[in-house]
């Protein structure tokens, strides 16, 4: 469990979207998120695999940027936007497992060359006769 010093992290409170009646002009109850990757205490490994991420709410300048407004006090969606930044980095806390590539045994070849001719031998089955 990586731990995120609060430090690193810059919470702005602003208006939310969508609807909300009179409410929604006057208080600003969505947070905005920013957590600069390159500038922050992470292991190296951890920043690499992070940046790595095709995460629509990482910027180029490795800036990871996200808006939390799906409740209505700031304080539920600034405990929203704090889970999913640290739902992101324990996502890629561990390298992932090397994958070892493995030969198919003789007998699995052999199993499937006799399926494949078998559906073969149907397919020909199923033409039609020709009488000469």
């Amino acid at each position: 469990m990586m731990t995120i010093p609060d430090t690193e992290i810059t919470l702005t409170a602003m208006r939310a979207q969508g609807a909300g009646g009179q409410n929604v002009n006057k208080v600003s109850s969505a947070i905005h998120l920013r957590f600069d990757v390159n500038a922050s205490t992470l292991p190296s490994d951890v920043k690499e695999r992070l940046l790595a991420l095709s995460d629509s709410r990482i910027t180029k300048d490795g800036v990871v940027v996200m808006k939390a407004q799906a409740h209505r006090t700031q304080e539920m969606n600034k405990m929203d936007a704090l889970l999913r930044l640290h739902e992101l980095v324990n996502s890629v806390e561990f390298a992932p497992k090397a994958r070892r590539k493995t030969k198919p045994t003789k007998a699995s070849q052999r199993a499937r060359l006799n399926v494949k001719s078998q559906n073969g031998e149907k397919k020909t089955l199923r033409a039609k006769v020709v009488h000469e």
